[in-house]
């Protein structure tokens, strides 16, 4: 072969960087130049000059310590006081669930043949009866990847139920999760596209404008949907008005639930929503970055909702052998992994794995457990908003009706929030989630959490800690 571009030096951790396989590769892929594989790409998009690469690392020991000392950087949750939550929060997690997904019963089997099941379809059994408690809904689906996942696939299945193409969506929803949500309705040029339309906040309370939500549904909005706690930590008090504001136009009532606070306020199930969707992460699974979080989707256990999951469901049966019981795959033939392109919807990747840390922690927990971890939360947030509000300069926006994340504003401070969070960041503590760029009209304002992580002495010093770098 007559290869023009330079013939990649073999890599000691990759096999198939080695000439022959190069070679090889060149051959199946039928180029004799590497460079005619890219040869499409404008030259005015390519990079002109020399990769400013290091030399490869040739041992383990060197590659372990060098990535050792570029994680050193990273300061975690563990290292600093952490406020930060916004979509993905710090709750503790007991060592239980660690354990539980790290056994290889689990770690190794938990997809694959039915063969390989040693427990895993019954911990997925037990985890969607004990969430379906949890929001008072017969069915629920497997996990799917995240919060944003999950909504996108429900306003999906809104529309193959009812049929129409257009969705009314709350401005207090996380705009991280609208972005995903945006993805899943899809563009006006393709097929299956979901139009959508905002509705405002109401400034008094943090929740709905009931008003304007009035205003815009009419008989061709396939569903609304909402979050309760919303972004900024409120609980939607007007849920059951919400209910029969959708129902009356024959449109489905989707809500997202954070499932920690179901313990100190009524279930989604209860106050007549459709279809409920919301995260798994604060149930076991530690923070983490590109790994999935977890989301989940349950409804009533009715054909017409049944019918358009496009997770996978687990049942529980009896067989022909009188007293024994099996697990099978509910209505497999309608997801992706039964029909590929023509399942209801694409489910992609999920995070399975996790809801054996779910079933754990809800197992763990039990009703009184959550009870108990809903009202030291409220507790917790509660006074440390009130004495965050005390600061000269500071106020609490919305300080009432939130569970565990509210709004700190800074602007009476004349210091932005990057100032604030800077300065905090010295005291090693993570300061709240800055809503400068997402929700410009509260100015310099920040989203702060708190959870049953955070003492007494930890709010405190957070609150002297303010005081000092906002003076």
């Amino acid at each position: 072969m007559n290869n023009k571009s330079p013939i990649p030096n073999p890599h000691p951790f990759m096999a198939n960087s080695a000439l022959i396989s190069y070679q090889e590769m060149m051959k199946v892929a039928e180029v004799s130049d590497i460079e005619e594989l890219f040869e499409q790409i404008p030259q005015d998009h390519r990079f002109v000059g020399k990769w400013k690469f290091e030399d490869q690392i040739a041992s383990e020991a060197s590659l372990h310590k060098h990535l050792t000392e570029i994680l050193s950087k990273n300061k975690s949750g563990q290292d600093f006081t952490n406020y930060l939550g916004a979509g993905c929060w710090q709750h503790y997690v007991p060592a239980i669930c660690d354990e539980m997904v790290q056994r290889t019963e689990f770690s190794t089997p938990v997809w694959g043949t039915p063969s390989s099941d040693h427990g895993r379809n019954q911990v997925w059994f037990e985890f969607c009866s004990q969430l379906g408690e949890l929001v008072s809904m017969d069915f629920v689906g497997l996990p799917l990847y995240s919060y944003g996942a999950a909504a996108g696939h429900a306003i999906r299945m809104a529309a193959r139920i009812n049929g129409r193409k257009r969705v009314l969506i709350a401005g207090s929803v996380d705009p991280e999760r609208l972005k995903v949500i945006k993805t899943y309705c899809g563009y006006s040029e393709l097929d299956g596209y979901i139009e959508i339309e905002m509705v405002a906040i109401d400034e008094k309370t943090g929740g709905i404008d009931l008003a304007d939500l009035k205003a815009k549904i009419k008989d061709d909005v396939t569903a609304f949907y909402c979050e309760s706690p919303n972004y900024f930590g409120i609980l939607e008090s007007s849920a059951k008005s919400i209910a029969e504001i959708t129902s009356g136009v024959g449109a489905e009532f989707i809500i997202g639930v954070d499932p920690i606070t179901l313990g100190v306020v009524i279930a989604p199930g209860d106050f007549g929503a459709d279809i409920v969707v919301g995260t798994t992460q604060s149930l076991g699974v530690h923070m983490n970055a590109g790994g999935g979080v977890g989301g989940f989707i349950a409804t009533r256990d009715e054909e017409r909702y049944a019918r358009e999951y496009p997770t996978l469901q687990v049942s529980l049966t009896e067989t022909i052998v009188p007293g024994e019981m099996a697990f099978g795959l509910t209505l497999f033939e309608q997801s992706s992994y039964g029909s590929r392109e023509h399942g209801k919807d694409w489910t992609g990747n999920s995070v399975y794995l996790w809801t054996v840390a779910n079933a754990t922690y809800m197992s763990l927990l039990g009703p009184s457990g959550f009870k108990d971890i809903g009202e030291a939360i409220l507790q917790r947030s509660h006074y440390a908003a009130k004495k965050i509000g005390e600061i000269p300069g500071v106020k609490v926006k919305w300080s009432g009706g939130f569970f565990k994340e509210f709004i700190v504003d800074f602007n009476a401070t004349k210091k932005s929030v990057a100032q604030i969070n800077k300065a905090l960041l010295a005291k090693k503590i993570f300061g709240g989630k800055d809503l400068s760029e997402e929700f410009t009209q509260y100015g310099q304002s920040a989203l702060y959490c708190v959870t049953e992580i955070h003492t007494q002495v930890d709010i405190d010093a957070l609150v002297e800690a303010l005081k000092e770098v906002t003076r």
